[in-house]
């Protein structure tokens, strides 16, 4: 093979790339053996079908096979043996081909820019250290108990109220006749939450256990039974039981409840959380100023193919003549995202950074908890739809380089406090909300191509794994939450 590169205007080039009739005619011999060894034609023992009827009957197809096997190999070789990385599909022109003919063809190839790592030890980033008091811990204690309903029962005297929970059986009707699930036995209804049929929990206000008690409502939109949606429905209801929420006592049982050892254990435990909150948030404002920093790095030359695919991103959805008025505006923006991608990239080469398997399925394995009962289909996604698991994969992988740089980089950490961390947040997201109002789209970097698209990152805060038995209209059960121990 020879090989003879041509440099066009920029990054582009122009491989002329010779391949020898001797070299093609090997690829064609291996090509007729194993047609020999699995053909079946009739007149003809296996295996020994003449090369020369072979040729008669298969030569058009065998040498079109031939020809896009050698354009695969020696294209990459060519490639690969000149150090070009290209930045998108190589386009290729074919000059001479045919049977007993050398094979001259030309790639054409925008080349990905030579970029040196970044040296990030002049990078300054702020990290931020929230001081959380006491004060704020048992205010959180505070919230999750209101949330912890113990319920007693009432004396027979007792008349509900809100907040009361009615245990009760029901018959309902419409226009007289009866329908499919119009009965329920020991029905639970918290008073006031209105999560029955809207309407309903008010007219069980001011009862009494063992009375009986008549409610009308119109069944709502989501009914099972189509014909009888919006229609009016009597309820004869006869009240079992009337139980008052007790107030909940913080103390070790209340924490041992929630998963916790004891109550000063939860105190630990919540208090983490709360730290973990704002430390996950604020670590955003870290990344975004490495970002910057990366930003104003110099790279000169550009892909011109990559940045028209992500002005292509950037516009999705927009109007023609949106997209005209907004053009340079839109060029500007992928070349800045082209730009990081490539710094981040080199950076992450030289550091060797990798992403493992394992931890794109720690990610994946991510969104199945957060979409309980929906794993499968989150499964199907993702093994349908590849370029998910690049950007996966991508994301890993900035989140790695950015991890990296800011280990390296000066950092000035800042103690700070809950109500301090609170303003700087608010300008933060105020900052974004600005950003992305002046954009018209957000992508991801990706590292597919020695590219990384742009995330819009979403700060998540670490929360407390709670277990709970909702009470229901249909279950009766006690609700309990649980504290992960971290």
């Amino acid at each position: 093979m020879k090989v003879t590169v041509e440099n066009k205007k920029g990054l582009n080039k122009d491989l002329k790339v010779l391949i020898d009739k001797k070299t093609i005619n090997t690829y064609l011999e291996e090509k007729y053996d194993e047609i020999k060894r699995n053909v079946v034609l009739k007149g003809f023992r296996p295996g020994k079908v003449p090369k020369e009827v072979l040729k008669r009957q298969f030569g058009k197809a065998v040498y079109g096979e031939v020809l896009d096997k050698v354009l695969k190999d020696t294209t990459m070789k060519a490639l690969d043996e000149n150090k070009i990385k290209p930045a998108g599909q190589p386009k290729i022109d074919l000059k001479t081909f045919g049977e007993g003919k050398d094979l001259e063809y030309v790639i054409s190839v925008t080349e990905l820019p030579k970029v040196e790592a970044i040296n990030v030890s002049n990078f300054k980033v702020d990290e931020y250290i929230v001081k959380i008091d006491s004060k704020e811990t048992t205010k959180r204690i505070d919230q999750i108990a209101k949330t912890q309903k113990n319920f007693k029962d009432s004396e027979d005297s007792y008349i509900s109220k809100i907040g009361d929970l009615i245990i009760f059986d029901y018959k309902a009707t419409v226009d007289g006749k009866e329908f499919k699930g119009n009965e329920g036995k020991n029905t639970q209804l918290e008073l006031g939450k209105d999560l029955f049929i809207k309407g309903f929990d008010k007219q069980l206000e001011k009862v009494k256990k063992g009375e009986t008690k008549k409610v009308e409502v119109n069944l709502p939109e989501n009914f099972p039974e189509k014909e009888l949606i919006n229609k009016k429905a009597i309820f004869e209801c006869e009240i079992k039981n009337i139980q008052k929420p007790e107030k909940v006592n913080i103390d070790d049982q209340f924490a041992k409840n929630l998963g916790a050892k004891d109550l000063k254990n939860l105190e630990e435990l919540i208090s983490k959380q709360i730290n973990d909150e704002y430390k996950n948030s604020l670590q955003m404002i870290t990344k975004r100023q490495i970002l910057e920093h990366i930003e104003k790095q110099k790279l000169d030359e550009l892909p011109q193919n990559l940045i028209d695919q992500e002005v292509k991103i950037l516009a999705h959805g927009m109007k023609e003549d949106e997209i005209k008025k907004k053009k340079k505006d839109l060029e500007a923006q992928a070349r800045k995202r082209i730009k990081t991608g490539l710094l981040l990239n080199a950076y992450g080469e030289k550091n060797n950074i990798k992403v493992t398997q394992e931890e794109i399925n720690s990610e994946i394995q991510k969104q199945f908890r957060m979409m309980p009962g929906q794993e499968q289909i989150v499964k199907e996604y993702y093994e349908k739809n590849p370029s998910a698991i690049d950007g996966i994969r991508g994301s890993i992988y900035e989140e790695k380089i950015l991890n990296e740089i800011k280990k390296n980089a000066k950092i000035n950490k800042k103690n700070i406090s809950k109500d301090e961390a609170e303003k700087i947040l608010k300008e933060e997201n105020e900052k974004n909300l600005k950003e992305q109002q002046n954009l018209t789209s957000n992508q991801d970097y990706n590292d597919n191509e020695n590219k990384i698209k742009s995330k819009a990152k979403k700060t998540t805060s670490t929360e407390i794994k709670t277990q709970k038995k909702s009470k229901t209209t249909a279950k009766k059960s006690k609700s309990s939450k649980k504290v992960s121990k971290k």
